[in-house]
């Protein structure tokens, strides 16, 4: 699952290191990887320390578990770099010898690209090789039409898309802003693209300040109205993932990912 925005500083990285910690609460084996160009911040979100990221292993200067930084017993965090460099390093020798190094993590039951923000060749290849790709806003102009942008982009790849909408005052507002941008949407894009709203994330100050303490909001208050809703889009995902035939072996964890971006080259 890729999870992306149009712009910066609407929640992205928060709601993606948020959701893989409560999906991993769940019981599910999950991968976290830091795809986000230039600006990669998993790291303060888990408050962890990162020697090595995915660049050293392609270069052949570390291995896959060298880099690994279990958060939890089902959390993994896979530190990445600029997508672009990393595929510049993908000769055919160098990504065999990764793809079996990196199949230690062919069992996890999810993983969340957490992309950079815009509509970059780079972060779109990520969209194109994710099975879900969900769309960031807020409530405010420039990050709707920002939103747009990428869901327009987006959809010259795939034809399913969903959107979280964070930072709003409660369900009405959500699905207001959400029904403005798929009517847009279908005007410009047309009926074949499948955009769904896949939950909201309601305005919190305590969301805010476990940025700034480098904690996870629904590990600091678990009983918050945002966590509440972060549990109810994990819930969305569960389900879509039991209903949905599984991924064969061969497409799974990291290595399986980076064997679907190699084919859009």
């Amino acid at each position: 699952m890729a999870i992306t925005s149009g712009k910066g500083g609407v929640g992205k990285s928060t709601i993606s290191s948020n959701l893989a910690y409560i999906l991993s609460q769940n019981g599910l084996k999950v991968g976290i990887f830091d795809a986000d160009i230039g600006l990669a911040n998993l790291d303060v979100m888990f408050n962890v320390k990162i020697r090595k990221n995915m660049l050293h292993v392609l270069k052949g200067e570390a291995r896959v578990s060298e880099i690994l930084i279990p958060i939890n017993e089902n959390l993994v965090l896979i530190p990445g770099e600029s997508g672009q460099e990393i595929l510049q390093y993908a000769d055919a020798h160098m990504f065999e010898r990764f793809m079996q190094d990196a199949s230690e993590l062919d069992d996890l039951d999810i993983m969340i690209i957490d992309t950079g923000a815009g509509i970059g060749e780079h972060i779109q290849l990520f969209l194109q090789a994710a099975d879900d790709v969900v769309v960031v806003t807020v409530p405010d102009p420039a990050a709707i039409t920002d939103a747009y942008a990428t869901i327009k982009v987006t959809a010259k790849l795939r034809n399913d898309i969903h959107v979280i909408m964070n930072q709003v005052r409660n369900e009405k507002e959500a699905v207001g802003v959400f029904n403005k941008i798929q009517k847009v949407a279908l005007a410009n894009i047309g009926s074949q693209l499948s955009l769904s709203f896949m939950g909201k994330i309601t305005q919190d100050p305590k969301v805010a300040l476990s940025v700034k303490q480098r904690a996870l909001f629904c590990k600091e208050y678990p009983s918050s109205l945002s966590v509440r809703d972060l549990e109810a889009i994990a819930n969305k995902v569960v389900r879509k993932m039991e209903r949905n035939v599984l991924v064969e072996s061969h497409n799974s964890g990291l290595s399986g990912l980076f064997k679907r971006l190699m084919e859009h080259f």
